[in-house]
């Protein structure tokens, strides 16, 4: 049996992206005998239990030959089988807590949020209460998903904590499977604004550069040269405003990696505004003189975070079938930032 799996959440981190499922490729024997492809799955994927499975099939995730099939499909020799589910129940227990959601859009099959920054998404380590896991266990306690063991209920793609946006959150299983469908599919729209230092010398262009875990710490990523390690992930970038020493661009993901824009963005050589963890909490461009240092390090007051904002984000109803786009503005502590930085072109520009 031939076996690959493709695992992208890591619960080491807090990921500013990242799909909330993983996915399985499996090429059947020449000596396998016609066996129901759910009963195939169960015997050759650890902790795949029959009802994960027949979710999955239900939500058409399971494919042969990359055709969608029932459950009661017979495999036979020679069949390439690939499966996208959710990950199975933790052993941590949720507790509700009323935290005040921004919800900016809810049916009976899913919510769209604007997270706001310093929200962690879920539970992990250092992080057991005060989540948006925990915010969203009280608002739905009533409904079957939230009221389980899960850390990941209802999740399909997260932010990052210090990352403002949309999200949106499965209600149901079905709800849940056909959207990490779609994120693995890579058939959403999710674009972001982020502040970087300086101006991209290119007014629009891609990045491309596997993305992994740095081999010198272990809480930070880095790009590594193709084929060496890490994961495909590509960026594709547009010059926004040219604010002098730093500039607005918009980030559309093609891939959903860890910290990927921050990663990135500094890898072509312009880290985010206040990014602490990348650099980007330095004066990395402008002048020596006392006065500007002091102006930046009043734009870091005003925004204490990376500068990156989720602000568009589409994909198809897992019921409806019909497109859903949503747009969010910047929020006051970003846009504080902004304004901040127009005054001071404009003022230097007058002199």
């Amino acid at each position: 049996m031939h076996e690959e799996k493709e695992d992208i959440l890591d619960g080491q981190n807090e990921p500013e992206e990242g799909e909330m499922f993983e996915h399985y490729k499996l090429l059947v024997d020449p000596g396998q005998n016609l066996l129901r492809v759910d009963k195939y799955l169960v015997n050759r994927i650890d902790n795949a239990s029959r009802s994960r499975i027949q979710a999955a099939a239900d939500a058409g995730n399971i494919l042969v030959n990359k055709k969608s099939v029932k459950s009661n499909y017979k495999v036979k020799p020679g069949d390439e089988v690939s499966i996208v589910m959710d990950y199975p129940r933790r052993e941590l227990k949720i507790v509700p807590e009323d935290i005040p959601l921004n919800i900016v859009y809810e049916d009976d099959q899913l919510v769209v949020i604007n997270k706001q920054a310093g929200l962690v998404v879920h539970p992990g380590h250092g992080n057991y209460t005060g989540t948006l896991v925990n915010g969203l266990a009280y608002y739905f306690k009533d409904l079957p998903l939230f009221n389980s063991a899960d850390p990941r209920p209802g999740l399909v793609h997260r932010i990052d904590k210090n990352t403002s946006g949309l999200m949106v959150v499965a209600k149901t299983e079905l709800a849940k499977n056909k959207l990490s469908m779609q994120f693995f599919e890579k058939t959403t729209k999710r674009e972001y604004v982020a502040m970087v230092w300086g101006v991209p010398k290119e007014p629009e262009g891609t990045i491309e550069g596997n993305i992994g875990r740095s081999q010198k710490d272990r809480q930070v990523f880095t790009v590594y040269l193709e084929g060496e390690h890490g994961k495909t992930a590509v960026t594709h970038y547009k010059l926004l405003e040219d604010l002098g020493y730093v500039s607005l661009v918009a980030c559309r993901l093609e891939t959903g990696r860890t910290h990927q824009i921050r990663v990135h963005m500094k890898y072509i050589g312009h880290p985010l505004f206040n990014d602490d963890t990348y650099g980007g909490d330095q004066v990395l461009r402008g002048t020596t003189f006392s006065k500007y240092k002091q102006f930046v390090m009043n734009c870091f007051k005003i925004l204490p975070r990376q500068a990156l904002h989720a602000k568009t984000l589409g994909f198809v109803h897992p019921v409806t079938g019909k497109e859903m786009l949503f747009d969010s503005e910047l929020t006051s502590d970003f846009q504080g930032a902004i304004d901040k930085w127009r005054d001071y072109i404009s003022n230097r520009n007058l002199e």
